[in-house]
């Protein structure tokens, strides 16, 4: 398989910069013959009694950190991954970085360790009141919004989902930015449940696949958590003929890496899973997605699921709808 294949023309104009206000007032694409049409608050209505929804949980760390070198020039470094003490980051500027040079911003400062190659440099943090790594972060940094959103909202917590509880992540797992606790309250009352994982996600997400033959590209890794309680209702969800229903492919990504005998197995891992045509799903029954950049593995996983793909995003593409992050959302009820 080409990447080509994979292609479409997305004017910037379709790109969403804004989120819809309220949350559930986006608008949602049903896959089917034909296609529906609808708003994100008439989701419900394709919903069963019985069906299960799995969200990413995760929440995005305020990771754009600006500050200053030791000579008083402006620094910015945007975090993207953390082993032991250690954190990746992309620095700009990145050429007038070196190992050894201390970043100030503010209550955190940033050792360098070590300069890569494309902006990306490995630092070490620390507080100068000894308070917690991460809680710094979040009173110093900001949550960094997509590269093809300029400004985004004013208010970051839009760009959190609803149930966004344990920090890792470097974007929101944006599926889930339409619902509202309220929506999920009703669901619940309906028999329609709702369980969690964990993927941090990273900003590799947003990167366009460069190899022209899918079979040379090499997936990102991707951090993530089953808990105990989210297998065990997957497991009851398929005795009683419900679907899973993944709330984003980052859902996808981590059930299916865990895949064992139909269900899941819990605990904490790695996944470069790189879902093409011609996969088959163990878990997941149905998908809630966003639309996606061309030429991305995300839209090479909604082509494994959804053969008609193209005809539907030029459906969507006609029809108006917002693209990408910010962007709507389209409901995929039956995956083969």
């Amino acid at each position: 398989m080409q990447i080509e294949d994979f292609d479409y023309a997305l004017p910037p104009t379709a790109i969403a910069q804004m989120p819809a206000e309220p949350r559930d007032s986006s608008r949602l694409l049903v896959a089917g013959a034909p296609p529906v049409d609808t708003e994100f608050s008439e989701l419900p209505a394709y919903l069963r009694e019985g069906d299960l929804l799995v969200v990413n949980a995760t929440r995005v760390r305020a990771a754009r950190l600006r500050g200053i070198r030791p000579t008083g020039g402006a620094v910015e470094l945007l975090l993207l991954d953390r082993s032991g003490d250690e954190w990746e980051a992309l620095g700009k500027p990145a050429r007038k970085l070196r190992a050894g040079m201390v970043l100030s911003f503010g209550e955190l400062s940033a050792e360098v360790r070590r300069v890569g190659t494309d902006g990306r440099v490995w630092v070490s943090l620390a507080t100068e009141s000894g308070a917690g790594v991460e809680e710094t972060i979040d009173r110093v940094g900001s949550v960094p919004y997509p590269p093809y959103v300029a400004d985004g909202p004013v208010d970051p917590e839009r760009y959190q989902t609803v149930y966004a509880a344990s920090t890792g992540s470097a974007a929101a797992p944006t599926a889930g930015l339409h619902f509202t606790r309220g929506m999920l309250e009703s669901l619940a009352a309906r028999g329609i449940h709702t369980s969690e994982v964990f993927l941090e996600i990273g900003l590799d997400t947003f990167r366009p696949i460069v190899t022209d033959n899918l079979d040379e590209h090499r997936m990102h890794s991707e951090r993530f958590h089953i808990p105990n309680g989210t297998a065990a209702a997957i497991e009851a969800t398929r005795y009683r003929g419900g679907r899973v229903v993944a709330v984003g492919t980052t859902v996808v990504r981590a059930l299916e890496s865990n895949a064992v005998d139909g269900g899941v197995q819990p605990g904490s891992g790695s996944t470069d899973l790189f879902i093409r045509p011609g996969y088959r799903p163990q878990v997941v029954g149905a998908l809630l997605t966003n639309f996606h950049m061309p030429r991305s593995s995300l839209v090479v996983m909604i082509a494994a699921f959804l053969p008609e793909w193209r005809e539907l995003y030029q459906h969507a593409l006609d029809s108006g709808y917002r693209f990408l992050s910010f962007g709507d959302a389209m409901f995929i009820p039956e995956i083969p």
